[in-house]
């Protein structure tokens, strides 16, 4: 299984409630996700991102195929315009 951990620090921090919401949609309509789970950060202090999301998949063909999923790519263009910051961690369990 590969999970897949996104940091996004958002230029508005009040983006990251909306952001939340379209990710957590994402559940069902794409099927390369095996779970999803999006918290946002509770402490506001100086080194801290906004949201933190974690998906797993398969794969990293599982993976590629969320990413090229038409509803992930939708929230995407509606993401990148807003983000400050984006860090990711893909690892194997």
């Amino acid at each position: 299984m590969l999970s897949h951990v996104v940091l996004m620090t958002f230029t508005d921090a009040a983006d990251a409630a909306k952001a939340k919401d379209l990710l957590e949609g994402l559940v069902g309509d794409v099927p390369e996700i095996l779970s999803l789970r999006v918290h946002l950060d509770e402490l506001h202090t100086p080194v801290s991102a906004h949201l933190c999301m974690v998906s797993t998949h398969a794969d990293a063909e599982g993976l590629a195929g969320y990413q090229k999923h038409p509803a992930h790519l939708e929230i995407a263009q509606w993401l990148r315009p807003r983000l400050a910051a984006r860090v990711v961690v893909d690892y194997t369990t």
